[in-house]
């Protein structure tokens, strides 16, 4: 019978429900969720499947050991009671990693001399050697310690699992793809669903919501850490991307469209698109946002420009009030938004149907839904705002990109 193992998901603040979703769908045991974290049970073929199909969260952790640590010889038996040797082959490196808070062993490099000593110890008596070169396969561990509780743990991901392949460069502060993926699932998209984005960026949103649709697994185009443990078997890997890879539906109907002012952006995000293999489904055009029109089906998911990509809190302001404006002349199917701007609604001209917080990295954002479609939470209008600048045109619901003609101007917030 195959081992099993209690493993832990980190996740951003926000994205536990959707995480949850996932891991239930891959069949995990035993899950438990709290805030920023998700804990489950499986065995090699579940860490193969998690790293490879999960899209909203960070790493996947191998618990080892959960015990109290007041002193530094607590540390050290607590690391030395774990079986190191049936894990970890003779010549493996394993560089030690972590974090302490509100603990009496806040040390962070002293922790990690003492977890990395009774490693060696432990491995020199089950392997019967002297000598541990390091040269082999490298076995990245973590430690976690909270109020004087510690956990050992195994990082099976490697890089965190936002690092998808596809987006080898991006524009300045840009959106996580865990996150994206998270405000993809908040928009309920389905494999025949429309997505327009105003402020592509990189264009994460509409690639996340594209793999969705076509139930692409986001880690299909790297590699994990996971992937050189002993207790991993290869066939298991194999087996996983066999499976995610018969899984994927090319017959979805999906289709998104992303707009971004900046024409380098616009260029990334069809290079990104190519990488991430969903370059027929996503479409990229420079456009200003005061000629946005989303078809009455679209679903808008989109990240504004604000703090590091707009030279002032004024300017972004009137972006989103320009935003506004266009989404109440142009109603579609619901709108998903999210932005560290505090003030959004006020600029946007609508207080949203429902919030939700988040964190894009350690930045608190909101994301703000908007409901348009037929038998929806109707979304509440704020205070009339100013409408200085605004001509009242309305383009055809139903052209091609989504955009009145003239969208190549500049844009109207300079």
């Amino acid at each position: 019978m195959s081992a099993t193992y209690e493993l832990i998901a980190p996740c951003f603040f926000g994205c536990e429900s959707t995480a949850s979703f996932e891991l239930r769908r891959l069949g995990a045991g035993d899950l438990r969720v709290t805030d920023g974290r998700l804990t489950f049970r499986g065995g090699a073929d579940l860490i193969a499947a998690a790293n490879l199909n999960l899209r909203t969260v960070e790493r996947v952790l191998l618990l080892l050991a959960s015990y109290k640590a007041e002193t530094f010889d607590d540390l050290f038996d607590g690391v030395y009671a774990i079986p190191w040797e049936e894990l970890l082959p003779a010549d493996a490196a394993f560089p030690v990693k972590g974090s302490s808070l509100n603990s009496k062993l806040s040390s962070v490099p002293a922790c990690q001399s003492i977890i990395k000593k009774a490693i060696v110890k432990r491995l020199m008596h089950g392997h019967h050697t002297s000598v541990l070169p390091e040269t082999g396969s490298e076995y990245r561990v973590q430690f976690l310690l909270r109020k004087d509780l510690c956990e050992i743990m195994l990082d099976t991901s490697g890089e965190g699992l936002h690092k998808r392949g596809y987006r080898r460069n991006a524009m300045e502060a840009p959106l996580r793809e865990t996150l994206a993926a998270t405000i993809v699932d908040l928009g309920r998209v389905r494999r025949d669903s429309l997505v327009e984005d105003p402020f592509c960026g990189s264009g994460t949103l509409v690639i996340e919501a594209a793999q969705k649709a076509l139930n692409m697994a986001p880690g299909l185009q790297r590699r994990f850490a996971a992937e050189r443990y002993s207790f991993v078997p290869p066939a298991v890997w194999a087996e996983q991307r066999r499976k995610a890879l018969d899984e994927i539906k090319q017959d979805a109907a999906f289709e998104g469209f992303g707009y971004d002012i900046d024409p380098a952006a616009v260029e990334l995000a069809r290079a990104n698109a190519r990488l991430a293999g969903v370059d027929k489904r996503c479409h990229f055009e420079v456009a200003d946002v005061k000629d946005f029109a989303p078809r009455p089906e679209a679903i808008v998911l989109t990240n504004p420009p604000y703090g590091e990509r707009m030279s002032t809190i004024d300017g972004a302001a009137r972006l989103a009030q320009t935003f506004g404006r266009q989404m109440e002349a142009h109603p579609c199917a619901g709108a998903y938004i999210i932005t560290a701007d505090m003030e959004f609604e006020a600029h946007y001209g609508r207080r949203a149907a429902k919030r939700r917080k988040m964190y894009n990295g350690m930045i608190p954002c909101q994301v703000y839904m908007y409901y348009s479609a037929p038998g929806a939470k109707a979304a509440k209008p704020m205070p009339a705002l100013s409408k200085d600048g605004f001509d009242g045109r309305r383009g055809h619901p139903h052209a091609k990109n989504g955009f009145e003609k003239g969208g190549k101007g500049p844009r109207s917030d300079k």
